[in-house]
């Protein structure tokens, strides 16, 4: 059994599933739970999710040993919300709204690790919502919801339109600054000590292990070493569009600068000048230690290698690798988020 989580949800009027909230996502659930659930529930095998009554979790509460579990599955059963439990016993393509939101839980919780799971076709069964003031709705109601509080004298603040909710209306990662929540998607792996910025965003399937300053943008599928900085407006190559397949991973102790960025995964201690974008196309002259020509490579040559100092020569434009002999260092203090 992969993972499986209780949890209550929002349906629109034709009873579709808009969202799921999973507080307590379980990976690797222990034999004796998924007997419990298969003895109080219609779940039998496979990879499903069930609307469930507040009898059937009650019971399901009964039976549970863990102290907290049972706490929640009560709690759970108290609510007039909508009941759900998200089942997945093998790790495949996504295919409901409750399983997206499951495996997206997991993540935020660091239960699992961006690019670990099978997250393939979670478009699709991910609806776009209209994030708001009085919680998520279908977009085609909003106008109806819209003109009854209008017509109550109450105004509803609309946040967004999308298919993924700020991680921080699900789940509150430990020892983590964010300072501007709505950068942060649902599905997006914090470590502890990061800090993000009020330009800071960080996509699902992404993070980074902390501690990190993170200033810039991390985009889907990549993952940040420890003590590495982002700086403002910096920018890391995701394969969401674009054509690209390469997963790009940036080891520890690295530096972005300032609306810098790379297309290339980068190994320990390297740093990217202020403004210089990597593609893995860049033709870069890599010299010796004595400032001599070695070579000259595309930079997708250069991919997972540490120590590098990338840099534009003022004279001739040239972009050069260097020998990186100073590795950078998060200030400790700054990252003592508890």
């Amino acid at each position: 059994m992969f993972a499986l989580g209780f949890g209550l949800g929002t349906k629109n009027k034709k009873g579709e599933w808009l969202e799921a909230f999973f507080p307590a996502p379980i990976l690797s659930p222990e034999r004796e739970i998924v007997g419990i659930v298969k003895k109080n529930t219609s779940y039998t095998d496979g990879n499903r999710d069930l609307a469930l009554s507040a009898k059937e979790i009650s019971e399901c509460a009964r039976e549970i040993k863990d102290t907290e579990q049972k706490k929640l599955l009560e709690k759970l059963a108290s609510s007039s919300m909508p009941k759900v439990i998200s089942v997945i016993e093998t790790d495949g393509a996504v295919k409901s709204t409750p399983e997206a939101y499951l495996k997206l839980h997991l993540l935020s919780t660091r239960l699992a690790k961006p690019n670990g799971m099978n997250l393939e076709n979670i478009f699709t069964c991910l609806p776009t919502v209209a994030w708001t003031s009085d919680g998520a709705i279908d977009p085609n109601e909003l106008e109806e919801v819209i003109m009854e509080n209008r017509l109550r004298g109450k105004h509803i603040e609309i946040f967004s339109l999308d298919k993924f909710p700020r991680m921080t209306n699900y789940v509150i990662p430990s020892g983590v600054r964010i300072a501007h929540s709505a950068r942060i998607r649902l599905g997006a792996f914090l470590g502890e000590g990061t800090t993000v910025m009020h330009e800071g965003f960080v996509n699902f399937n992404a993070g980074t292990t902390g501690p990190n300053m993170v200033e810039g943008r991390i985009s889907q599928g990549v993952v940040v070493g420890s003590g590495t900085d982002l700086g403002g407006s910096a920018s890391t190559a995701g394969t969401l569009s674009g054509g690209g397949n390469v997963l790009i991973t940036i080891g520890k102790d690295c530096l972005i600068s300032a609306n810098a960025g790379t297309g290339i995964p980068l190994g320990d201690r390297c740093t990217i000048e202020a403004g210089l974008y990597i593609t893995p196309g860049t033709l870069v002259r890599v010299l010796d230690e004595d400032r001599k020509t070695i070579k000259e490579v595309k930079a997708r040559e250069l991919s997972g290698q540490s120590d590098m100092l990338f840099i534009r020569n003022s004279l001739s434009g040239v972009v050069e690798c260097r020998t990186n002999r100073n590795a950078i260092s998060l200030n400790p203090l700054l990252h003592d988020n508890n």
